[in-house]
């Protein structure tokens, strides 16, 4: 098995999930590199179900959040099926990394994820969970570390940040081939993308380190915009200290850059040729697919092992997915030679595809498209360009014929029996903190009732 890192004990006899109240149940772990732990792919293969739902975690994980998410989600699904239907239940794990201070609803609270004035100083959890991440950058992870509890006012201080971050995020090793398919965010001056990164931190309702609270908007859970479009300590005059919240979210964006690539690498390598080994060997199982974050990019990814004309995976559902909203699309608006990653994956499934989003997500809002923009894009860091947005956004953008749905009425008519659709689910997916807001309050029956609607599973 190819090394693994990213802040998970991989140990093998995992296959049975502790925690997890739901039956039958298993684990199907990966590494980073999509190779598959085989006693959990033999714990599946024993499963006696008819419907299987597979189910791949996102990146704010390490393994007792995903035993948690999926003992959570899964847990309403018995009540909710027919009688025909005999459910086994599999929760994906694979290496991401849990960042401790962005809070999940359910499983966090504010107050108890608030640290004692560390500022933008990384806490000891995250700090651990990096090393985990990267193993093999424990020294430059120390001098991030110490340049965020220090927060220099220096711009030679902020040049060397930069240079640590593009080392842990792999991109200095790129090809200058293909050098422009890298974010901007690794490659601009470094104090423009940590002023650009501190403005959208005050946007998504608290800039650590800079004096901008975190004020949830009412009744909802979900940041406000705090001290105008800049905020307190970025304005002209201030000095370079009020930036280390942007540095400290570029440092995020480094996790993600690397889990995100390390996403589809699994959905495609692992998941996708796993699942297909099973369906061949139990020809009447039926699959679906559920992904959150950065786990609907593994579980959308895994579509292109699936063979031609094979029927056995019967639903997607993509929830607050993390990746590009043109993903599925076979031509792309702002280049009609080119389609999206996923073009047309949607017709390998016997069912639909539906993409979950919501208003209230502050990642997929704020910080995705800011992250994800191409290097010599013309619009800058804090331009909008929609080339850039996501699916957990804004649901399935340039698919013909793809429908629009609120929650209320998928779930009272029912979605499409096949092809994409696009659940505004704003109405349930709205708790959070900054700086991802809702991005992670997925945990609600009536999704689990829209998987059993997209599967045909229903009583």
């Amino acid at each position: 098995m190819a090394n693994v890192g990213g802040g998970f004990g991989f140990g093998t006899g995992v296959g049975v999930g502790v925690g997890v109240g739901v039956r039958p149940y298993a684990e199907l772990t990966f590494d980073s590199e999509g190779d598959v732990d085989r006693v959990t792919q033999g714990a599946v293969s024993r499963m006696e179900a008819t419907d299987l739902l597979v189910f791949a975690h996102g990146w704010n994980s390490d393994r007792s959040t995903a035993t948690r998410l999926y003992d959570r989600f899964f847990a309403p699904f018995e009540g909710l099926v027919g009688s025909g239907v005999r459910l086994g239940y599999v929760g994906v794990v694979w290496p991401s990394m849990r960042f401790s201070d962005e809070p999940i609803p359910d499983f966090d609270t504010l107050a108890a994820l608030a640290q004692p004035d560390l500022g933008v100083a990384l806490d000891p959890l995250t700090r651990r969970a990096l090393g985990e991440f990267w193993p093999e950058r424990r020294a430059e992870l120390d001098r991030v570390a110490e340049l965020l509890a220090e927060r220099p006012d220096s711009a030679a201080a902020f040049i060397e940040f930069g240079a640590l971050i593009r080392e842990l995020a792999g991109v200095d090793a790129v090809p200058a081939l293909v050098a422009p398919s890298v974010p901007a965010i690794f490659t601009d001056d470094v104090l423009e993308v940590c002023r650009a990164l501190s403005v959208a931190l005050a946007r998504a309702g608290g800039a650590p380190g800079t004096g901008v609270p975190g004020t949830g908007a009412p009744g909802t859970g979900v940041p406000a915009a705090a001290g105008g479009p800049e905020g307190p300590g970025l304005t002209v005059g201030g000095g370079l200290r009020g930036l280390w919240g942007g540095a400290k979210e570029l440092l995020r964006q480094a996790a993600y850059y690397k889990m995100k690539k390390r996403a589809g690498v699994v959905g495609e390598r692992g998941l996708g040729p796993v699942l297909a080994q099973l369906a061949a060997a139990r020809p009447a199982l039926r699959f679906h697919l559920i992904g959150h974050s950065f786990g609907a990019r593994v579980v959308s990814f895994s579509l292109r092992a699936v063979p031609d004309r094979a029927r056995y995976v019967k639903s997607v559902t993509l929830l607050q997915g993390a990746f590009s909203h043109y993903a599925f699309a076979d031509r792309l608006p702002h280049d009609k030679g080119t389609g999206g990653a996923l073009r047309g994956l949607q017709r390998r499934v016997d069912g639909p595809v539906v993409a979950c989003h919501s208003p209230h997500d502050s990642a997929l809002k704020i910080f995705y498209p800011l992250a994800s923009r191409m290097a010599g894009d013309s619009a800058g860091l804090l331009g909008f360009d929609e080339r850039w947005g996501a699916i957990g956004h804004d649901g399935v953008q340039a698919v013909p014929g793809a429908p629009r749905m609120t929650l209320d009425t998928a779930l009272r008519e029912g979605v499409p029996t096949t092809g994409c659709v696009s659940v505004d689910a704003g109405s349930v997916v709205r708790r959070g903190g900054a700086p991802s807001g809702a991005h992670s309050d997925i945990c609600h029956e009536e999704l689990a009732r829209l998987v059993v609607d997209a599967g045909r599973m229903g009583r």
